[in-house]
């Protein structure tokens, strides 16, 4: 998961709907099917799945009243907990 990314999507969350991500997670889920795709492939369509969950995470934290900064640093801190166990 890359914060940039997470911060940008978080944004246009913000600016549009979540939904839009929502179903572009569909989508790039849908293309993971693909029995064509390639090893590396699969790992960039993987993480593109990652980081729109974490924004759809960070959005969520954001609606609960937590400021954006520290709503995008509680999630790293969980993901980073979660890596560490």
């Amino acid at each position: 998961m890359k914060l940039p990314v997470i911060k940008h999507l978080t944004d246009f969350i913000e600016a549009n709907d979540a939904d839009y991500v929502l179903e572009t997670i569909e989508t790039l889920e849908a293309l993971t099917e693909v029995p064509s795709l390639k090893d590396e492939e699969l790992d960039v369509i993987g993480e593109l799945i990652s980081n729109m969950y974490g924004a759809i995470e960070v959005d969520k934290l954001i609606k609960e009243g937590t400021p954006k900064k520290e709503a995008l640093n509680l999630f790293m801190k969980r993901v980073l907990g979660s890596i560490d166990k």
